[in-house]
This record gives structure tokens, sequence and C-alpha cells, in this order.
């Protein structure tokens, strides 16, 4: 499975840079390939102006195309997502996240924003062409404390939120090697079907 991160944060370390990358050191099993896009670092002009003459730019919405399951994590200010992951969401494409699998990520001071993963965030999810968007995960600081030789740390809770998350991923995951298995079988069952002779056909009116 190919998998992007997008982080939407604008600073470096953040809570919401280590969740991602929790989210990711669980799902490690299931990685095919991972491509980690940070808009912070992508160049500022090119990216509020949306050139997309820009390589950098291009490189990463191909990367979102070219991808099976796209996590999004962002800091919530004032009861929505960073500017800096709207500029970014902005440049793709209208359905940018179709047949995608997005797992959307959050972090916020206190509980009072938990719902600006379902109001501000998931919405334009959906704009985007997802249909499957697995359910959000809202950590607070007190979920995610700093620890004293720097970084941060998860509680319980949030670790069984992640695992949960990534059971689903996995199930995903399965089903979507099924279904290229039974295309690839219908494919060659087709180029080995031998074609009816000429002189078989008849035609009636």
């Amino acid at each position: 499975m190919n998998i992007v991160g997008i982080l939407g944060s604008p600073s470096t370390p953040s809570r919401s840079a280590y969740l991602l990358e929790l989210a990711l050191s669980r799902l490690d099993a299931f990685t095919s390939s991972y491509r980690s896009i940070r808009p912070r670092d992508l160049p500022a002009q090119a990216l509020t102006q949306a050139d997309f003459g820009d390589a950098r730019l291009q490189e990463a919405v191909r990367a979102v195309g070219e991808s099976q399951l796209v996590i999004v994590a962002t800091p919530i200010y004032k009861a929505s997502y960073s500017g800096v992951l709207k500029a970014f969401l902005d440049l793709l494409p209208q359905d940018g996240l179709r047949d995608k699998t997005v797992l959307p990520l959050a972090t916020g001071g206190s509980p009072a924003h938990l719902l600006a993963l379902d109001y501000a965030l998931k919405p334009v999810l959906s704009a985007l062409g997802a249909r499957d968007i697995l359910d959000g995960i809202y950590a607070t600081d007190q979920q995610l404390p700093s620890r004293p030789e720097g970084g941060y740390t998860a509680t319980g809770d949030i670790v069984e939120r992640l695992d949960r998350s990534v059971q689903r991923v996995a199930a995903r995951a399965r089903e979507r090697q099924e279904r290229e298995a039974e295309l690839a079988r219908a494919a060659t069952s087709s180029a080995n079907s031998e074609p009816w002779p000429a002189e078989r056909v008849r035609w009636s009116v």
C-alpha cells in the first residue's frame, strides 16, 4: 500500500507531527512505499500562488495521486485546520482523493475543538472526492504530553484508537488486494479465451 502523510503543522517539532509518526509506526507492515509531504517546506510563493510550474509542488501533488492511503495531520486553531494545510489542499484536483482511504489526525489544546474534525476538515476531504474517510483521531495536549528529555509521548487511549484505525486500514488493504487479484484473474481468463470462429457466427434479423 502506497501511503502519503500530509503534515499541516507550521512548526517543528509539533504534536501533530508526533501523532503522524505514531500512526505510521503502526502501519509499517502494510506500507510498500511512504512519502511525507510537509507543505511548510514547499516554496512559499509557489504554494500561496498555486504555481503548478514549480517542480516540488508537482511532485507533491503527484505523490497524493499515486497513493492508496492518505493520512492528514494538522493542529487545530480557532476551530479550524491550519492555513498551510489549506493552501496545499487547494492545489489538489477536485477528485484528488477519490478511491483513497483517508485517515484524519488532529491536535489541539483542549477538547473544545474536537468537532473541528467533523465540521471543518472532513467536509473538505469529502469535497476532494474522499468517500472512505476513517474515524478521525483528535488528541489534546494532555493526551500527548511533553517528555522531559524532549519530544512527546501518547497516553493509552490515543494508542488504542490508533491501533483500531490500523485494523481498519489492514481490512481496506486486504479488500484492495482481493479486488486487484480478481481483476488480474479476469484479465488472464479473457486473454486466454479462444475467439469464436467466423463460421460459427450467425446473424439473425
